[in-house]
């Protein structure tokens, strides 16, 4: 158990900037393949910060504000992790045209403009989708079915990028001292990551009675699959940029896909 709450604590430290026991920095290199099988959970933690905030907000400000806050919040709460991958891979594979190119560009600090543009579109993308889905969910649907919503989009979006992790090889682990972090390690990480991911997606289909809202898995799937087969094609594998890029992709597809789900069930 001790064992289990330390890999906790440094998934939580290394994928997000929330506080964590001293402990969780020891080591960090030889605990973060294993600490992977969290990520989902730290999923479920930006998604109830994130329902919270809209919740706080709506009720003060209105839906847009809220929606613009509530992604805000979790941004703040991972330090733009993930979104600045999206923004490298943008860079990378808009300007690189081979494998070398392409990674010495995602390597560069500065954001050049197809990151920009890519940011603005993804970003828009994801508050206008927000804003449609819970500006229609407002009335039909409660507290507990929007904060559901919102923990499985995180914590599935996070899965994604661990199926990458586990299909591909990491393209540059030769020049990484970070490396650890985009191990695959044991198959046991990616089944527990997996149960982490279904059971607030179990809780939400019991919660609202609509056992098509996990059709909202099949859209991921094919995304990810796609996103590891195109990093593979170009660069032999993925980066820790790469799987930024596919949990933003990934959960404005899960955006979106419930729009359409709850359109149609």
């Amino acid at each position: 158990m001790k064992k289990e709450i330390r890999l906790f604590f440094t998934a939580l430290t290394f994928y997000s900037r929330l506080p964590a026991p001293a402990s969780a920095h020891q080591d960090p290199a030889g605990q973060l393949p294993d600490s992977i099988r969290y990520l989902p959970v730290i999923g479920w933690i930006a998604g109830l910060l994130a329902a919270a905030v809209f919740f706080c907000s709506s009720y003060l400000f209105g839906l847009s504000i809220a929606v613009f806050l509530s992604m805000a919040a979790t941004i703040l709460m991972t330090g733009a992790f993930h979104e600045d991958g999206f923004a490298d891979v943008c860079d990378g594979f808009g300007g690189g045209w081979t494998k070398e190119k392409i990674l010495d560009i995602m390597k560069d600090s500065r954001l050049g403009t197809y990151g920009v543009t890519g940011l603005i579109l993804l970003l828009g993308i994801k508050f206008m989708a927000l804003q449609q889905l819970l500006g229609a969910a407002t009335q039909p649907m409660d507290f507990i079915c929007i904060t559901g919503l919102f923990v499985v989009a995180h914590s599935l979006s996070r899965f994604a990028a661990i199926t990458v992790v586990f299909n591909h090889s990491y393209a540059r682990i030769a020049e990484s001292k970070a490396s650890g972090a985009v191990e695959k390690g044991r198959p046991v990480n990616l089944i527990l990551a997996g149960c982490f991911t279904l059971l607030p997606l179990f809780a939400l289909i019991c919660y609202t009675s609509r056992p098509l809202m996990a059709l909202v898995i099949v859209p991921v799937i094919l995304l990810s699959f796609y996103l590891g087969g195109y990093f593979k094609k170009w660069i032999g594998g993925y980066t820790g940029d790469c799987l930024g890029a596919v949990q933003q992709l990934t959960e404005v597809t899960i955006y979106l896909s419930y729009i359409l789900l709850w359109k149609f069930t």
